[in-house]
C-alpha cells in the first residue's frame, strides 16, 4: 500500500491551540463560549486523527490509483471520492464551516485550520472539492443579494452542489487583465449571456454532486480593458430556477481534464461556456457600463483567492509533515549499517546514522516552524471576524495582509526539495511507488503554482506589502520581531539562536534598503530579480521568531517537569527544533542580503541566444 497517513499523534497541535497561542480568547468570544473550550482540544482532534487513518487514507489510495478519466463527455471519479465528500459534509467538516447566518454553529478558524491539517495530509487530492465549494460559497454570501443567496447558499452548504473559481484561460494565466471572456446583457440588468473558454480549473467537474457552481470572471462587452473592466458571475452548470429548483443545462461544458504529474483523483477540467450561446451568468456587483466601464470581479475574486492561497500553503505543509512523519517511522524500522563510532558493533536502525539524524531534524524543523507561523496567522483570522475592539481587528487583519504571500509560497517552495530528502532517508526504496514519500512528492509540486506562482507571490510581498499604508503596515510586522527579539535576547540557553535572530533582522533591514535605492537609481529590473529569495527570507525570519517563542515555553515546560515525565521528550524535540532552524536556516537571512546588495546582473546581462546552449 503506497499511501499512508503517519500522523501518529496531535501533540504539535494540542501544544500549539492549548499551550502557546491564548486560545483562550478565541473561545470566549460570544460566537463560541458555549461550545468550545481550550480543554477539548485532544478530546476534539483524537476523533479526526482516527477518521483520517480509517476513512480518508484509503481514498487516497484509490485516487492514484484510479485517476480521473474523461469518458462520452463526462468526468468519472475515483469511486470513494463521492461518498467522502457526502460524508465529510454531513459530519460538519465541509462547506457549512462558512455559514454566517444568525443561528449557524461553526468551528473557529483556529480549529477548523487543525482538522484541514489532518485532512490534507490524509488524501491532498481530495480536499480542493470541498476547499473550492467553501470559497465559491463564501463570495455568494459576502457578495451576493438575499434573493440569490436563499437561491444557491442552502444546497451548497449542505453539499448537494459543488463549487469552483474559473480565472485561468488559454491567452491569460497570471495576467487574469487579458481574459477573453465575454459577458454580454440580457434584458434582465442581473443576467448576462457568457461566453469563453477556461482551462485549470481544479474541480471544474465532478460525477457526485447535483450542480456545479461557477464563479466565473469575465468582461462585459463594453467595458474597461485590464483588470479595471472584469466582472464576476455565478455561472452554474445547470440553471437555478428562482426558487432554487435545478432547470437545464447552462450550456457548460467539459471538454477535457488535464493529466497530472500528481493528485491523480482531483479533476482539472477544460470546461467551454456558451458554444451554443445559451450560457447565463448572474453578475455580482456593480454592472460596469454603470460604473464608467469599471468593474469590481478582481476585488471580490481576491477575497477567495486569498483564502485559497492559504489554504494552499497549509496542504504543502501537511504533505511535508506526512512525509515527515513516513520518513521517521522508516528509518526508526530500517536495520542497516552498523555505527561509524563502533565498527564491529551490532547492526542499528539507520535512525542512529548522523546524517539520518540530521534530515529528520531538519524535516521536524521546518515543519514545526511552518507550522508555528501559520496558526498564529490563523490566530488572526478568528481576531479579524469575531474581536470587538476595531483596533485588535485592524491589527489582525493587517498581519493577514502582509503575511498571505509567504503563507502561500514558503510551505510550497520549500516541501518540494524536503520531500526530496524525506526520499533520500529511504534511499532506493524512497524512488518506488510501493513507498508513500513517491506519491506525496508528485502531489505536493502543485501547491507552488496555484493561486498565482510563487514569484508573483514574491511581488506581491515587495511590490505591495512593503509599501502597505506607506510602509507603516510592514513596518509594524517588523517592529514586532523586533520587540520580540529585545525582550528576550538574554533567555538562558538560547543565546546564540537569539544573536541568529538579531542578525537577521539587521540584515533584513539591508534588504529593504538596498531594494529601495535600487528603486531610486531606476533599476527597476533588480526588485522582481530578487524577489523570490526575499520572499523565502522573510519566511525564515517570521518563522525563526515564532518557532523560538515555542521554544522558550518549551524549555520551561521541560525544566518544570524533569526527565521523567512522559512529555519531557516532547518540549526537549521541539527546542531541538528551534535550535536547528535558527542555527541552520535562518542564517539564509543574512546570505540574500549579502546577494541582494551585491547586485549581480548576469541573468539580465545574458543574451537570450545563449540560452541555446
Amino acid at each position: 500500500m503506497s499511501a499512508n497517513f503517519a500522523y501518529t499523534n496531535t501533540r504539535d497541535l494540542e501544544f500549539i491551540l492549548q499551550e502557546w497561542l491564548p486560545t483562550e480568547q478565541i473561545f470566549n468570544y460570544p460566537r463560541f463560549v458555549d461550545y468550545y473550550s481550550k480543554d477539548d482540544i485532544k478530546a476534539f482532534l483524537n476523533p479526526i486523527l482516527k477518521m483520517c487513518k480509517e476513512v480518508i487514507e484509503p481514498t487516497n489510495e484509490d485516487g492514484d490509483k484510479n485517476p480521473v478519466r474523461f469518458e462520452n463527455g463526462k468526468v468519472i471519479l475515483p469511486p470513494s471520492f463521492g461518498p467522502l465528500f457526502h460524508q465529510l459534509q454531513e459530519q460538519g467538516w465541509g462547506t457549512s464551516n462558512i455559514d454566517r447566518s444568525e443561528d449557524a454553529v461553526f468551528l473557529p478558524q483556529i480549529l477548523y485550520s487543525a482538522v484541514w491539517e489532518l485532512i490534507a495530509a490524509a488524501n491532498p487530492a481530495f480536499g480542493p472539492y470541498i476547499a473550492l465549494t467553501n470559497g465559491a460559497a463564501n463570495l455568494i454570501q459576502t457578495f451576493a443579494p438575499d434573493d440569490i443567496k436563499q437561491r444557491f447558499l442552502p444546497k451548497m452548504l449542505d453539499g448537494s452542489w459543488a463549487g469552483t473559481m474559473c480565472l485561468t484561460e488559454p491567452t491569460a494565466g497570471s495576467d487574469v487583465g487579458d481574459i477573453m471572456s465575454k459577458a454580454y446583457p440580457t434584458d434582465d440588468p442581473r443576467i448576462f449571456k457568457i461566453k469563453g473558454n477556461k482551462i485549470f480549473i481544479t474541480g471544474g467537474d465532478n460525477d457526485f454532486t447535483e450542480n456545479i457552481i461557477h464563479l466565473y470572471l469575465a468582461r462585459v462587452e463594453g467595458a474597461r480593458e485590464g483588470t479595471k473592466g472584469i466582472s464576476l458571475f455565478i455561472v452554474p452548470k445547470y440553471w437555478v430556477n428562482e426558487d432554487g429548483s435545478l432547470g437545464p443545462l447552462n450550456d457548460v461544458q467539459t471538454t477535457g481534464v488535464e493529466h497530472k504529474l500528481g493528485q491523480a483523483g482531483s479533476c482539472t477540467a477544460a470546461l467551454a461556456f456558451g458554444e451554443e450561446n445559451q450560457c447565463r451568468g448572474i453578475l455580482l456587483g456593480v454592472n460596469p457600463l454603470e460604473n464608467d466601464g469599471i468593474g469590481d470581479g478582481m476585488a471580490q475574486m481576491f477575497q477567495m483567492m486569498n483564502g485559497a492561497r492559504l489554504q494552499t500553503g497549509q496542504a504543502a505543509r501537511s504533505c511535508l509533515a506526512n512525509a515527515y512523519y513516513n520518513a521517521r517511522d522508516y528509518a526508526r524500522d530500517r536495520i542497516q549499517g552498523r555505527p561509524l563510532t563502533n565498527p564491529k558493533g551490532e547492526r542499528v536502525s539507520i535512525i542512529n546514522h548522523e546524517d539520518i539524524r540530521r534530515t529528520l531534524l531538519m524535516l521536524k524543523a521546518h515543519v514545526e516552524a511552518m507550522r508555528a507561523m501559520m496558526f498564529k496567522v490563523t490566530f488572526a483570522f478568528d481576531v479579524r471576524e469575531h474581536d470587538p475592539d476595531p483596533e485588535k481587528r485592524a491589527q489582525a487583519n493587517d498581519l493577514i495582509e502582509v503575511s498571505t504571500p509567504f503563507c502561500k509560497a514558503y510551505p510550497s517552495d520549500e516541501a518540494w526539495w524536503l520531500i526530496g530528502e524525506a526520499i533520500q532517508t529511504y534511499g532506493g526504496y524512497g524512488y518506488c511507488e510501493d513507498y508513500p514519500v513517491a506519491q506525496i512528492a508528485r502531489d505536493v509540486k502543485i501547491y507552488s503554482i496555484w493561486e498565482g506562482t510563487n514569484f508573483i507571490q514574491s511581488l506581491d510581498l515587495v511590490g505591495r506589502k512593503w509599501t502597505m499604508n506607506k510602509g507603516a503596515t510592514f513596518a509594524a510586522f517588523i517592529k514586532e520581531m523586533k520587540d520580540f527579539y529585545e525582550n528576550n535576547k538574554e533567555a538562558e540557553g538560547f543565546e546564540k539562536e537569539f544573536e541568529n535572530l538579531g542578525r537577521a533582522l539587521k540584515a533584513y533591514g539591508s534588504i529593504q534598503k538596498t531594494i529601495m535605492g535600487y528603486m531610486k537609481e531606476k533599476k527597476f529590473s533588480m526588485m522582481p530579480l530578487n524577489s523570490h529569495r526575499i520572499l523565502t527570507a522573510t519566511s525564515q525570519l517570521f518563522s525563526g521568531r515564532c518557532i523560538l517563542d515555542q521554544a522558550l515555553l518549551a524549555a520551561q515546560k521541560a525544566r518544570e517537569l524533569g526527565e521523567e515525565h512522559y512529555d519531557y521528550n516532547f518540549y526537549i524535540g521541539k527546542v531541538a527544533a528551534a535550535r536547528y532552524y535558527l542555527r541552520n536556516v535562518v542564517p539564509n537571512v543574512w546570505a540574500v542580503a549579502e546577494l541582494v546588495q551585491d547586485g549581480d546582473t548576469s541573468a539580465l546581462d545574458i543574451p537570450l541566444e545563449a540560452f541555446e546552449y
